[in-house]
């Protein structure tokens, strides 16, 4: 074709000398690489993005797509402008090197660039599958584009050099230790992301919690090098990724995925209004539908047992009778059964645990039947609010240090009795 033309302006009467034909080269050469740009980058790709728009396919966001087709054209420029080089310019000649030097390294740039774009897509559509969400994928493609970076780089500088790059992995080998000190966070990183993923110990989407960092809350990224922590006063708490192998943390995904939120609190009890129930007591507590049936087994049990030691029944030492703590542990257990806020299918139970010196302490432990923060909240103050309330109908008292206002009233009683 070099040939036809040339031999067109020559007969043509036109003198076609060698600077001559250097610059009508590198004129078609421009000229052809302008005219595929204009088409490309404003008729072809915007056409093409305005069909997948109108056509609703919406499997990436636009900028997405124009980025990574735009990149790609670029490759495609690249690889026309060598190949147009090859036909017009003279074999071995200077501006032929110079023009393949740098074509070949603006292929290699946005083959690389290209490369990103395409995993920037992957990781896109892998947010709303599975895979995504089990597998640290962003940490991975940010290990890849780390990989390709630095293979790409290694041919861009045999390239410039003119050597093979086989010399420059060669090299690559014996700087193997300084490579993996200055890139020692990548690798650990990498690493603890693949077993991170490998043991379903963290995903994105789970709730985190690490003291030692200051995290607690739900995780938006997990990197290369780090995790992000979105805290619940929205706060960003950044994690080292490697840590999450190496220190502990609690993983609250478990109990979301229960569906039951635990409470475990108690109340304490002064022990000095412990006591037995009188009958009259009893009778009257007896008229809370909850605690009906227990108090007619147990009575019905007691006096089986009592009847057996007859006359010795007159120290109360002897007999077994109910206690006010005892059915007031009753009374709770029944109405957290009846409770529809309250999972059965989990453990339920209220328990006395060890006296300490600041009185009995009767714990509450159950689960919600919601793990939503809020509701959670309002279903373990709405328990504890009853309990307070209720306490005083079988004739106990809760443990409380004295108060301003019970040493002024402590006061004014000793100036009455005074």
């Amino acid at each position: 074709m070099k040939e036809s033309f040339f031999r067109w302006l020559t007969e043509m009467g036109v003198e076609v000398t060698n600077l001559m034909a250097l610059v009508i080269a590198l004129g078609f050469i421009v000229l052809t690489s302008l005219m595929l740009h204009l088409v490309l980058h404003r008729v072809l790709l915007v056409r093409l993005v305005g069909l997948l728009g109108k056509a609703k396919q919406m499997w990436l966001p636009p900028q997405l797509q124009k980025r990574l087709f735009h990149r790609l054209a670029f490759v495609l420029q690249g690889a026309v402008l060598l190949g147009q080089a090859e036909i017009w310019l003279p074999r071995n000649s200077d501006s032929l090197m110079l023009i393949e030097m740098v074509t070949q390294l603006w292929i290699l740039l946005f083959l690389l660039l290209s490369l990103f774009a395409l995993l920037d897509c992957m990781l896109s559509l892998s947010r709303n599958t599975r895979l995504g969400r089990d597998l640290p994928l962003r940490g991975i493609f940010q290990g890849v584009k780390l990989v390709g970076s630095i293979l790409v780089g290694i041919l861009m500088i045999a390239l410039l050099l003119g050597k093979s790059p086989l010399i420059l992995f060669s090299g690559l080998g014996a700087m193997t230790a300084v490579l993996m000190l200055v890139f020692k966070d990548p690798i650990l990183g990498l690493v603890a992301g693949i077993q991170l993923s490998a043991n379903r110990m963290l995903s994105v989407g789970d709730w985190l919690q690490m003291d030692k960092y200051g995290a607690d809350g739900e995780v938006i990224d997990i990197g290369l090098t780090t995790v992000k922590v979105s805290n619940w006063d929205k706060t960003i708490t950044t994690i080292p990724t490697y840590a999450l192998i190496s220190d502990s943390f609690k993983n609250w995904q478990g109990m979301t995925e229960s569906g039951g939120r635990r409470i475990k609190r108690s109340v304490n009890i002064d022990m000095t209004s412990v006591r037995f129930l009188t009958a009259d007591e009893q009778l009257t507590l007896k008229q809370a539908q909850l605690l009906a049936p227990y108090l007619s087994r147990k009575q019905q049990e007691l006096s089986a047992y009592n009847q057996q030691l007859s006359d010795a029944l007159n120290c109360p030492i002897n007999g077994r009778h109910l206690t006010n703590l005892g059915t007031l542990r009753a009374y709770l257990d029944a109405y957290l059964r009846a409770n529809a806020n309250i999972r059965k299918d989990m453990t339920l139970m209220v328990r006395q645990l060890a006296p300490t010196s600041e009185g009995v302490p009767l714990e509450i432990y159950c689960f919600t039947a919601t793990t939503a923060w809020a509701d959670y909240e309002g279903i373990q103050a709405d328990i504890f609010d009853h309990i307070f309330a209720i306490i005083g109908q079988f004739h106990l008292r809760l443990h409380q240090s004295p108060t301003g206002y019970d040493m002024r009233a402590w006061q004014r009683e000793t100036v009455s009795h005074g």
